[in-house]
């Protein structure tokens, strides 16, 4: 089975330098990497890696997530697809533990993520990366199980699909109906796309083995820089599906004053918006990895 490998880009050239030499130091590397940026230009002097490198533009002020990944799957060259996030750096089974895992059956999986603290991204002196010492710093989400490395475990929670870092084939994306676009900016875009694929009868699985570590950006507890996204994308996840997503946010909201809002509600009532000292004041120190 030929797999391609995806990504999204804004800016984080140093990220996904990293993420391009994990895949090609793979036990068996992609057939190809596509990457759709999400900016004009590609970046310059990039890593030689020994797989096809594909390029496409989707540009927006705001973050075009979902028109991103659905052009990334549609420039793909094969049927099996991974997605990984930029900030991703992949360990040396990923892809092949991703691909044994779609010959077995088509369904939408998802690997294990450890998050590593800012500046922990280990190399050898060779300046390839340090895969025992990228074990060691790497730290598992609190909120996320531990899997074992040959393990395939059902997940019967489509909200629980990880946007780190996933796999499915390219006919239930489209059978989904790919990302809906019309969630522009970031959240909420994930956790609606789990659920068309939940409706259209793909299970979703954990993969033991398909470990990625998270490279450290700036977290902000609330997350204010996406307010305005997180508000409207919400919205119209509750609209389609008569539910919220995204609770956990909305309620930072919600203690910070910004809105007015219940699980039970049919709306939020907007009070007012973020101040930028308030923005900067959430902004977590680099020693935090969660947000």
């Amino acid at each position: 089975m030929k797999l391609s490998a995806l990504t999204l880009v804004r800016g984080r050239r140093e990220h996904l330098i990293n993420l391009m030499l994990s895949l090609d130091a793979q036990t068996r590397p992609p057939e190809e990497l596509v990457i759709a940026w999400m900016q004009p230009e590609a970046h310059a002097n990039l890593p030689e890696v020994g797989f096809p490198v594909r390029h496409v533009f989707v540009e927006s002020e705001a973050l075009p997530l979902a028109r991103a990944r659905n052009a990334a799957v549609e420039a793909a060259s094969f049927d099996a697809l991974v997605f990984l996030d930029v900030d991703c750096i992949a360990s040396p089974t990923l892809i092949e533990r991703y691909r044994q895992a779609l010959l077995e059956r088509a369904a939408l999986y998802i690997g294990e993520v450890h998050y590593l603290a800012a500046g922990a991204v280990p190399r050898l002196e060779s300046g390839a990366l340090d895969v025992k010492a990228l074990h060691a710093a790497g730290e598992r989400h609190p909120a996320r199980p531990a899997i074992e490395e040959h393990e395939l475990r059902p997940e019967p929670d489509h909200g629980n699909l990880w946007g780190l870092s996933f796999a499915l084939m390219k006919a239930d994306h489209r059978r989904a109906g790919g990302m809906d676009e019309g969630y522009v900016g970031y959240g909420g875009e994930e956790t609606d796309y789990a659920w068309r694929l939940e409706s259209v009868g793909v299970p979703l699985f954990w993969v033991g083995g398909a470990l990625a570590w998270h490279q450290h950006h700036a977290v902000y507890a609330p997350p204010w820089p996406h307010f305005e996204a997180i508000l409207t994308n919400a919205r119209r996840f509750q609209a389609r599906w008569g539910r919220w997503c995204m609770e956990y946010w909305l309620d930072q909201f919600v203690k910070a004053g910004a809105i007015r809002w219940s699980p039970r509600a049919a709306d939020i009532e907007l009070l007012r918006y973020p101040t930028s000292d308030e923005i900067e004041r959430a902004r977590l120190p680099e020693s935090a990895r969660f947000g």
